[in-house]
């Protein structure tokens, strides 16, 4: 199986792969930069080589970036918007230099303009900078947990936005915001798939985040806890790991965790998974 955790990029590109080797990771996330925002760190050809060469032998990959958490494409205000499209631009850019990658980011805040501007606003942005070139990294919507005015907090709404933007885009689930945004999981994943595939489409799904929620279905909060310690659990989690139309995708753990307890928690899921 695909399984590994979010990952300090300070180090850079390799010291990322064999920390995650290290912890028994395959995988990894990582901010493109500061989650708060600001200038990216130059790329260092010389690491991305070295982790492009210690990847192909350690079987890792796909890796996840992330984009900033300040990134709000349906800001209200001019000046965020351009930031969000600036940020984004440059770190497709820059993640042109490891082929294969993923980018996931949030929709964004409507901020009291309406879902529906907020949509208009998010796909206009994707749409004109994924019409520049050709990039090869595959851009994901986040699910969302619908806390204050954020878009994406449910099937229906992240639909809209693949089907206003003029390029292709895939979905990057998470379990906690799903739980807390309403849907079931826990007592009802294949409906919950289901509606998905009629909605959204199972063929667009790329990534899942695993985590664990401190809060109770449809509380619209956003609280990740550790795997097994929250409301969702972990039988329903391994659910979610085992299921046939799931099991293949990669799984990042988003726990509030150090690396030991992603060490443990990677272990945990190995071993409870059909896949050994």
């Amino acid at each position: 199986m695909k399984i590994g955790c979010h990952l300090s990029a300070s180090g850079g590109y390799l010291a990322m792969a064999q920390t995650a080797v290290s912890i028994g990771a395959n995988v990894f996330q990582f901010f493109t930069r500061n989650p708060r925002g600001g200038a990216a760190k130059p790329i260092d050809k010389g690491d991305v080589a070295a982790f492009l060469e210690f990847a192909e032998a350690n079987g890792i990959g796909p890796i996840l970036a992330h984009a900033p958490y300040t990134l709000n494409a349906a800001g209200a205000e001019t000046r965020v918007r351009e930031f969000a499209e600036s940020v984004m631009a440059d770190d497709l850019e820059r993640l042109e230099h490891t082929p294969g990658a993923m980018y996931n980011f949030h929709p964004g805040s409507h901020v009291g303009q309406g879902a529906e501007a907020g949509i208009g606003l998010i796909s206009s942005m994707l749409s004109r900078i994924l019409s520049k070139k050709p990039f090869r990294t595959t851009v994901l919507l986040e699910t969302m947990s619908g806390k204050g005015s954020e878009v994406g907090r449910n099937f229906e709404e992240i639909r809209a936005i693949i089907d206003a933007t003029d390029a292709p885009l895939g979905v990057c689930l998470d379990t906690c915001h799903v739980w807390d945004g309403g849907y079931d999981i826990v007592n009802d994943l294949g409906g919950v798939l289901a509606e998905f595939d009629r909605i959204v489409g199972l063929g667009r799904l790329k990534a899942i985040h695993l985590n664990d929620s401190m809060n109770v279905l449809g509380a619209h909060k956003d609280r990740h806890e550790k795997i097994g310690k929250g409301k969702i659990g972990l039988d329903a989690l391994m659910r979610v790991v085992n299921h046939p139309k799931l099991k293949d995708l990669p799984f990042y753990l988003e726990t509030p965790c150090d690396l030991q307890g992603y060490r443990d928690e990677i272990a945990l899921i190995k071993k409870m998974s059909d896949s050994n």
